[in-house]
C-alpha cells in the first residue's frame, strides 16, 4: 500500500546517477511486500527458503536490477558476512513447535483478544475509505448454502461465516499452523471441506499438509502432512465426477490424491499455482507455462500460449462454466501482463486490462470467469479489473480503485462467487475480504468480526491500561484505547512505533526505510509530522528499520539504519553516529535519556553515552553470537538481554555486568527464531520472549522455560510490550491482531490496607496527601474512625486526584471532624483494579 512518504522514501534509495524525477514507488522491484519477505527470512538464515522466493519471483534477467535496489533493505547487505546456516527443512521444525503448542485453553491466565474486530477509514488506491482487516488469501463458498463463507487469513487460520460475511468465527487457532493458502468445498457433499495450509504467496515454509472438515468448516482435523510440510498452497480442486480425487498446486509442484487427500502423487515439479476443471480437462498454471490434461489429471501436456514469456512470475488460468470450451490464462512476467483467451480450441492473445501492474504478480494474482458469463472476466493484480467481451472488443473496469463510488484495498488474492448468484462476487486482500451484489459496481465489506490484522510492532502508554498503538502490514497505523474497534490513525506502510513515556501525547510511527512521523496529540489522523533524520542518499537500513524512545525519562529518540541517529528532543534535531566498522542496524533499547544500546544484523551489539554536551562515539560491547541478526535488546549498564533472530545458534542471551559477558539463555526453547523480549519490572528473574510461534516464559532468569501460551492462537508473535501496572502482556501478531495476557492472573478480589493514620482536633479539618500510585489503578479511599463514638458519625472525608505524571496520581484526602472532640482515624485504601 502506497504511504504519504513513499514517493521521498524512493528518492533517498535512487541508484547512483539517476534523477529524482525518474524515480516512482517501482523503484522497488517486485515491490514492497517482497522486500518484507526477504528480510525476514534473512534474518532467521532461511537461505533456502529466501533463495526459493527469488527464483520464483524474479526473473533472472532482473536480478542483477533487483539485487542492486533491494540492497537497501536487505538484513545481509553486501560485504556483510551472511546469518548462520539455517537447517533446509525449515517447515519440519515448524510443524512440529506447531503440533505442541495446539491446543485448547486450560486453566490459569490465559492470552485475550483486544482485537481489532474491525478497522474503519481504512486505505484504498481510489475514492472513499473502507473497513479493513488483514490479509485474506483464500475465499470458498458452500455450495449447498449460499450464505455459509469460509475465509482463510494467511496467517490467521480458517474463519466460518453464516451470514455472508455479516459475522465471523475462528475455526483453526489451534491447528499446527495458521498459514492458509486454499479452501475448496466438496461440490457434490459440501459438508467436507479442504485446507491447504502453508500460504504460497508468503508463509510458504509453514506449511504443515492439508486440513479436512466434515462438519462444513466448523471443526478441522490433519488429514495428512506429506508431501507438504515446508510448501505453501495456492489452489485446491475436488473432480467433481469423482470426489475421492482431488489436485494441489503448490509452491513445490502439481499433485494429486486419489483417496481423499490421504496420500498423494507428485504429477508435475516446479511451482505451480492455479488448477481449473471441467469433466475430464484439467488446465494447470505453472512456472514453465500452462499445461492440460484430458484424463482427469493422469497425463499432462504443455499448451502453447501465443507471444508467451519463456517464464512466469504468475499464471492463473480458468474455465468458463457457463461454457468449457472457453479458457482464459492470466499471466505475469517482468513488468509486462498477459492475458489470452481459448475459443473454439485456439488460444488468442487478450490486451490486458489498462493499468494493470505485473509487479507484484508473485504476490497478488487471480483469474476467474464470470458464472454465467464466458465473456465476462475478473483480473486480479494490485488492482481487480473486470472484461467485458463485445464481439471482438474488449471494455475494462477498474474495479477496485476508483475515481468515484466505491473503492476497496488493494493487492487483490482470492475471488469467489455466490452459488446461484452469478451477479455476487467476494474478492480477498490485504485489507480483508469484500462482497459486491453487482459485479464488482459498489462493494460491502465483510470484514466486522474478522479478527486478522497483521501487527508489525506494537508500543503503549504506561500511564494507561487501554491505550496502544501498532503499525500493520499494508494498513497502516492503529490505536487500541479500549473497544475492539481499533481506530486508524495513519496510512501507509505500518512499521516500528513509540510513545514518549514521559508525555503520551507524543506519539511516533514509521513507514518503511528511514521514516518517522510524529504527533504531539495521541496519535490523531491527520496529527502527523514528517522528523525523518537526514540520511544520506543511498544508506540503506533494514525494510521495517528499529525506532526506539527512552523506557524512563527524557525526550530521547533513536533510529537506527545503517548509521543510528539520535535526538533528544522527540526527533527536531538529530545526531548521526556511525558504525566504526560498516554494519546494519536491527535491534534497539534506550535505558534513559544518556544511554542508547543498538544490535545489527552481523550480531555486534553498541553503546553510545550522553556525555552532556554530545554523544559519545559508538563503542563496541562484547558480543554474543557474531553473525546472526540481533532482534530485540532491553536493560542497560547492570543487567541486560539480547535475543536473535537466526536459528542454528543461541537466540536469548543474558549479561549481568553491562554487555562485558554473556551466557547463553536458549535452552529449553524451540529451534525458532526469537523476535522479542519483556522483562517482569517486580522480578527481574521473570522473562517472556516472543518467537516465530509461541510466548515462552522463565521464572529463573533465562535458565529454563515453558510455553506460555495459554487461549494464544498458534501464529507468528512479531513483538511483545509489558505494561508494568496493569500487569499485563501484550503481543502483536501476523496475522491474529492484538492479544493480552495478565501475568498475575485478574483480580479476583479487591486489595485493602491501611495508607496512613491521622488525628484532627474538635471540629476541624485537616488535608493528607499519598503519592505514587500508578495512574492505572482504580483505588477507593475510606477514612474510618479509630475510636468509636456511637450515635452520630465522627468524620466526612473528600478525595480529589491529581495527575503528578503520566503514569502516576496523587491523591488528596480532605477530612472533617464532625464532633467537639479529638478524633483518630486511619486512611485506608481498596484497590479494585489494576487495569
Amino acid at each position: 500500500m502506497r504511504g504519504p512518504l513513499d514517493q521521498e522514501l524512493t528518492r533517498q534509495f535512487a541508484p547512483e546517477g539517476e534523477s529524482q524525477t525518474e524515480q516512482t514507488i517501482e523503484r522497488i522491484p517486485n515491490g514492497k511486500p517482497l522486500a518484507r519477505l526477504l528480510m525476514l527470512l534473512d534474518s532467521a538464515g532461511f537461505a533456502g527458503t529466501s533463495e526459493a522466493v527469488m527464483d520464483l519471483s524474479i526473473p533472472d534477467a532482473q536480478r542483477p536490477d533487483y539485487e542492486t535496489s533491494a540492497e537497501m533493505f536487505r538484513a545481509v547487505p553486501e560485504g556483510q558476512a551472511p546469518p548462520a546456516t539455517a537447517v533446509e527443512d525449515v517447515g519440519q521444525e515448524y510443524f512440529e513447535v506447531g503440533q505442541r503448542l495446539a491446543g485448547p485453553p486450560v486453566a490459569g491466565p490465559q492470552w485475550r483478544s483486544l482485537g481489532p474486530t474491525t478497522i474503519p477509514n481504512g486505505q484504498t488506491y481510489g475514492s472513499g475509505r473502507v473497513n479493513v482487516s488483514g490479509r485474506i488469501s483464500a475465499i470458498a463458498v458452500d455450495p449447498g448454502n449460499p450464505a455459509h463463507v469460509l475465509a482463510g487469513a494467511a496467517h490467521g487460520g480458517v474463519w466460518e461465516s453464516r451470514d455472508r460475511g455479516t459475522s465471523w468465527a475462528p475455526r483453526t487457532d489451534y491447528a499446527a499452523t495458521l498459514t492458509v493458502g486454499a479452501l475448496a468445498f466438496d461440490p457434490v457433499t459440501p459438508s467436507t471441506v479442504y485446507c491447504g495450509t502453508g500460504e504460497g504467496n508468503w508463509w510458504s515454509w509453514l506449511g504443515a499438509g492439508v486440513l479436512r472438515s466434515t462438519d462444513g468448516g466448523t471443526t478441522w482435523s490433519t488429514r495428512c502432512t506429506a508431501p507438504f510440510v515446508g510448501q505453501g498452497f495456492y489452489d485446491l480442486m475436488i473432480d467433481r465426477a469423482n470426489t475421492s480425487r482431488l489436485l494441489a498446486a503448490t509452491t513445490g509442484g502439481l499433485y494429486t490424491s486419489a483417496d481423499a487427500g490421504a496420500t498423494w502423487t507428485q504429477a508435475r515439479s516446479g511451482p505451480t499455482w492455479s488448477i481449473s476443471m471441467a469433466g475430464t480437462e484439467v488446465l494447470a498454471a505453472a512456472q514453465g507455462g500452462l499445461v492440460r490434461s484430458t484424463d482427469g489429471g493422469v497425463s499432462w501436456a504443455a499448451v502453447t500460449l501465443p507471444g508467451a514469456p519463456g517464464s512466469f512470475a504468475r499464471l492463473a488460468v480458468a474455465i468458463a462454466p457457463s461454457n468449457s470450451a472457453v479458457a482464459y490464462a492470466w499471466g505475469a512476467a517482468g513488468s509486462s501482463s498477459y492475458l489470452w483467451r481459448r475459443a473454439s480450441g485456439t488460444w488468442t492473445a487478450v490486451g490486458s486490462p489498462p493499468g494493470a501492474s505485473a509487479g507484484q504478480a508473485w504476490y497478488d494474482w487471480f483469474l476467474a470467469v464470470a458464472p454465467d458469463r464466458d465473456t465476462q472476466v475478473y483480473c486480479g493484480a494490485i488492482d481487480a479489473h473486470r472484461g467485458e467481451l463485445s464481439g471482438s472488443t474488449w471494455t475494462w473496469t477498474d474495479i477496485s480503485s476508483r475515481t468515484a463510488g466505491d473503492s476497496i484495498h488493494p493487492d487483490q488474492h482470492a475471488i469467489a462467487f455466490e452459488p446461484g448468484r452469478p451477479d455476487t462476487v467476494y474478492i480477498g486482500n490485504d485489507g480483508g475480504l469484500y462482497r459486491s451484489p453487482d459485479r464488482g459496481n459498489t462493494w460491502q465489506h465483510c470484514n466486522n468480526g474478522l479478527v486478522i490484522t497483521e501487527f508489525e510492532y506494537i508500543a503503549q502508554d504506561f500511564g494507561s491500561a487501554r491505550f496502544v498503538v501498532g503499525g500493520t502490514q499494508d494498513n497502516g497505523t492503529e490505536r487500541w484505547t479500549g473497544s475492539a474497534v481499533l481506530t486508524h490513525i495513519a496510512d501507509g506502510d505500518g512499521g516500528d512505533c513509540a510513545v514518549n513515556r514521559v508525555d503520551p501525547r507524543t506519539v511516533f510511527h514509521t513507514y518503511y526505510g528511514m521514516s518517522l512521523e510524529r504527533s504531539t496529540s495521541r496519535g490523531d489522523f491527520g496529527t502527523w509530522a514528517n522528523i525523518r533524520p537526514p540520511v544520506p542518499a543511498g544508506e540503506g537500513s533494514l525494510f521495517y528499520p528499529p525506532f526506539e524512545t527512552s523506557a524512563t525519562n527524557g525526550d530521547t529518540v533513536a533510529m537506527g539504519g545503517d548509521a543510528v541517529y539520535v535526538s533528544r528532543n522527540n526527533g527536531t534535531a538529530w545526531t548521526r553516529l556511525a558504525y566504526p566498522t560498516a554494519g546494519r542496524s536491527s535491534a534497539m533499547h534506550i535505558p534513559d535519556a544518556d544511554n542508547v544500546y543498538i544490535g545489527r544484523t552481523d550480531g555486534q551489539i553498541f553503546h553510545s553515552r550522553w556525555n552532556g554536551s554530545a554523544w559519545g562515539a559508538l563503542t563496541t560491547l562484547t558480543t554474543p553470537r557474531p553473525a546472526a541478526v540481533v532482534s530485540d535488546l532491553i536493560g542497560g549498564a547492570a543487567r541486560m538481554w539480547a535475543t536473535y533472530r537466526t536459528v542454528g545458534g543461541g537466540r536469548v542471551y543474558r549479561s549481568d555486568n553491562g554487555g562485558t559477558s554473556w551466557t547463553d539463555c536458549t535452552a529449553g526453547l524451540p529451534a525458532l527464531p526469537v523476535n522479542a523480549i519483556e522483562v517482569d519490572t517486580a522480578n527481574a528473574n521473570r522473562v517472556w520472549v516472543a518467537a516465530d510461534l509461541g510466548v515462552y516464559q522463565s521464572l529463573t532468569g533465562g535458565t529454563s522455560w515453558a510455553d506460555y501460551a495459554n487461549a494464544l492462537p498458534n501464529c507468528y508473535i512479531g513483538d511483545l510490550v509489558f505494561h508494568p501496572h496493569a500487569r499485563v502482556l501484550r503481543a502483536g501478531t501476523r496475522n491474529r491482531g492484538l492479544w493480552e495476557i495478565p501475568v498475575d492472573g485478574w483480580m479476583t478480589q479487591p486489595v485493602c490496607g491501611v495508607q496512613w493514620t491521622g488525628t484532627l482536633a474538635g471540629n476541624a479539618t485537616g488535608r493528607w496527601f499519598t503519592y505514587g500510585w500508578p495512574a492505572t489503578w482504580h483505588v477507593l479511599w475510606t477514612v474510618m474512625p479509630t475510636t468509636p463514638r456511637p450515635g452520630s458519625p465522627q468524620v466526612t472525608w473528600s478525595v480529589a486526584v491529581e495527575r503528578a505524571s503520566a503514569e502516576y496520581a496523587t491523591y488528596w484526602i480532605t477530612v472533617q471532624n464532625l464532633t467537639p472532640d479529638p478524633v483518630t482515624f486511619e486512611g485506608r485504601y481498596c484497590i479494585l483494579s489494576r487495569y
